[in-house]
């Protein structure tokens, strides 16, 4: 049982060193967003708010 419980504390410390180095890259490196956060022309912005219960009897087609 030894040897098991080393493996799962050696795969939980590979695990939060992973996790700090995600978070510290995610951090200190500035990329430019692939989304965009303007999102009005999504349908949740095309309705009054909040919108009235059972709205649609389908769902509607959004143009753009």
């Amino acid at each position: 049982w030894n040897i098991i419980s080393s493996v799962g504390s050696l795969i939980s410390l590979i695990s939060v060193i992973l996790l700090l180095f995600i978070l510290w890259e995610a951090l200190s490196v500035q990329r430019k967003s692939l989304g965009s956060l303007n999102m009005s022309s999504s349908i949740e912005w095309l309705q009054s708010l909040p919108p009235a219960e059972h709205s649609y009897n389908e769902l509607p087609l959004l143009t753009a």
